[in-house]
């Protein structure tokens, strides 16, 4: 299997490890290129297994002189996966923070890809979710890697196989009762076996067309968490726009949310993220409850800013005129 790992060559990159197939398989072909990398692995304590999971990991870490960072959490059967995820990624944008990573690499493959593909589709949804996975997704501090999208799951076992490469296999990953398994084991798994080139290469096509739509993923103006868009004369761009950003916070925008963005121009996502579309302009900053004092918001109104981020400026006391462009 040969892969080019050469645009982190020269980076400081962790790698998110649990001891399954991908992540075993990325661990062995990042070694083989000499890409310098660091491993974390979280601990749910929910299967017997993690533990010798765990060992694995410090033993690896250990042979090839990695530094391994471990995360050991009790955490309950209800909205597992959202939980485990949202713990998972808050550990390693801590560590990223405090050790200085430039990137965060993951072991999502074509399987994963699909699959969410398939997910998002039953939701109802466009093409900027159904292209959630993406090979580099720039985060405020650094980039998430995911190098395995061309490579299914079975190609990455059948290398672990070959070389004799030590790996676990999660058992919970057979449970249809996570809605991610049940579209894995029923249709993205048994349809990519038999149709995996024309699945590549319509993947390929649909990123193009995504490229060609002019979307704006940078910010004309950043300040902190708040970020300012040039908004389009069409909606669909405008709301494409915050589909990016938003999933960049950590947020997905439900249909239902991106009817109400678009209808009331001025929202508050999640009780987290406020959006505005105004003035030819969009804001997207986090939302906050602080209470403003009057000149202060008269000086907002004075400056055109909209009320939904009005009281972010006022907690980072930000000039309004700094959002003037």
């Amino acid at each position: 299997m040969t892969l080019n790992f050469s645009a982190v060559n020269n980076t400081k990159n962790l790698l998110a490890f649990s001891a399954g197939v991908d992540s075993s398989a990325l661990f062995f072909l990042l070694l083989e290129q000499n890409i310098p990398f660091d491993i974390a692995i979280v601990d749910y304590n929910v299967r017997e297994q993690s533990k010798d999971e765990v060992t694995y990991a410090k033993q690896l870490a250990k042979k090839y002189n990695k530094k391994v960072f471990i995360k050991e959490v009790e955490l309950e059967n209800s909205n597992f996966e959202k939980k485990a995820r949202d713990i998972r990624y808050s550990f390693f944008e801590d560590l990223i923070k405090q050790f200085h990573y430039d990137t965060l690499i993951t072991a999502h493959q074509l399987n994963d890809k699909l699959e969410w593909f398939m997910m998002q589709m039953s939701k109802g949804a466009g093409i900027v979710e159904l292209l959630g996975f993406k090979e580099w997704e720039d985060k405020n501090t650094y980039k998430i890697y995911k190098p395995l999208l061309e490579i299914t799951k079975d190609e990455l076992q059948n290398y672990l196989k070959n070389n004799n490469f030590k790996y676990f296999v999660d058992n919970s990953n057979f449970d249809e009762k996570y809605k991610r398994n049940y579209f894995r084991h029923n249709y993205s798994d048994k349809f990519l076996s038999e149709f995996k080139d024309g699945i590549k290469n319509s993947f390929e096509y649909l990123q193009n067309d995504l490229s060609s739509l002019k979307i704006e993923e940078k910010a004309i103006l950043k300040i902190d968490d708040l970020e300012v868009f040039k908004a389009s004369n069409d909606d669909n761009i405008n709301i494409r726009t915050i589909d990016i950003n938003l999933k960049k916070r950590g947020v997905l925008l439900s249909k239902a949310s991106r009817n109400e963005i678009l209808r009331q121009k001025e929202i508050v996502i999640s009780h987290k993220i406020s959006v505005c579309i105004s003035n030819d302009l969009i804001y997207i900053a986090p939302f906050s409850k602080s209470k403003m004092d009057k000149k202060f918001k008269e000086k907002c109104r004075l400056n055109k800013i909209p009320k939904n981020v009005r009281v972010y400026l006022y907690d980072k006391k930000i000039d309004p005129k700094d959002l003037v462009v």
